[in-house]
């Protein structure tokens, strides 16, 4: 009699709720659609943020790069304050409209990437829903930083040119391509694009794996299964310094590759581009050149970028679910 009535109570249920079923209880292809348009979402807001905090400072180590002037914080500062005095306050985010060009789908795409990479190592390692282990961790973090890197490297190309140059010489982003599409060649705008992706992979693998590293050594020491915002920028600032400071001398080379044809140089290989910086230059002043400013600048930008990521899916995640809570019970 117990299981007549539950059957009869299950099967009034349906009968009433069949028109709705696909509101309340999407299919899975649905949930992982919204999943991965959480991650590109969230990975667009943090790159935007993090890049806009740090403009500034990314224009002036650029334009260390790109020279043969000694860098220092003094000399840092000075150009700062010149560049504000002859080109007004808003020349220091020159080039940051590029940037957001090119940032926005670079992050987005590396953090969806690096979700989607986390679960196919996982399934493959056997280590689904949980930590990957330390050496798929990096593998993760490094083929999230090619994908992305493969993806959108014109938009970085034009971007240090913008940064480089004054503005009278580009006047917006499309310009930059037209001139430099009609007067150096198409193959132009993936010049440097070699050294790009031999820093990206350690530079990705390590900041993702830091990262993620330190978010598990706070859960297994804290009892806490999420760390605070202030505790998940400091993860980020620490994964910042170690991925920049282990790929920077290849930041150093593309620089100067992508900007070559209006700086009055001709790169022709990443090892003769490093051979011209050290003889010039010297080792530490012409490839480290600007390292001390990145430590300032790099550690700021992915404890923003890692942060925004994070409290960005928090809150997409929260608001979906509550959305779901209020369809099922309005039915």
């Amino acid at each position: 009699m117990g299981n007549g009535v539950r059957e009869g109570q299950v099967d009034f249920k349906r009968q009433d709720a069949e028109p709705t079923t696909p509101t309340h209880l999407p299919p899975e292809g649905n949930q992982e659609n919204k999943k991965v348009l959480n991650s590109l979402m969230s990975g667009a807001l943090a790159g935007a943020v993090a890049k806009t905090a740090v403009a500034p400072l990314d224009r002036t180590k650029i334009m260390f790069q790109v020279s043969s002037k000694r860098f220092s914080a003094k000399e840092a500062y000075r150009l700062i304050y010149r560049t504000y005095l002859n080109e007004g306050l808003w020349s220091l985010w020159r080039g940051n409209s590029a940037t957001m060009v090119r940032v926005i789908p670079y992050a987005a795409i590396q953090f969806c990437a690096h979700e989607e990479y986390k679960q196919l190592l996982g399934s493959y390692y056997g280590f689904q829903g949980k930590a990957l282990t330390p050496f798929p961790r990096f593998i993760a973090g490094s083929l999230a930083g090619t994908t992305a890197a493969m993806l959108t490297y014109p938009l970085d190309m034009v971007r240090a040119r913008m940064a480089v140059t004054p503005k009278e010489m580009y006047s917006n982003i499309v310009h930059v391509f037209v001139r430099i599409s009609r007067e150096e060649g198409l193959k132009t705008l993936y010049r440097g694009f070699t050294p790009t992706i031999l820093g990206v992979i350690p530079y990705a693998g390590l900041s993702f794996f830091t990262y993620e590293t330190l978010k598990k050594l706070h859960a297994d020491h804290s009892g806490k299964s999420q760390p605070s915002p202030p505790e998940r920028l400091l993860f980020g600032a620490c994964a910042g310094l170690i991925g920049q400071s282990a790929s920077y001398p290849l930041d150093v080379v593309r620089r100067r590759m992508q900007t070559a044809g209006v700086m009055g140089h001709t790169y022709s290989s990443i090892l003769l581009t490093m051979q011209e910086i050290i003889r010039e230059e010297g080792l530490i002043r012409g490839l480290y050149k600007g390292l001390s400013m990145n430590w300032v600048k790099g550690p700021i930008a992915v404890g923003i970028s890692f942060t925004t990521f994070d409290l960005t899916q928090i809150l997409l995640r929260k608001l979906q679910h509550s959305t779901n809570v209020e369809r099922t019970e309005s039915l």
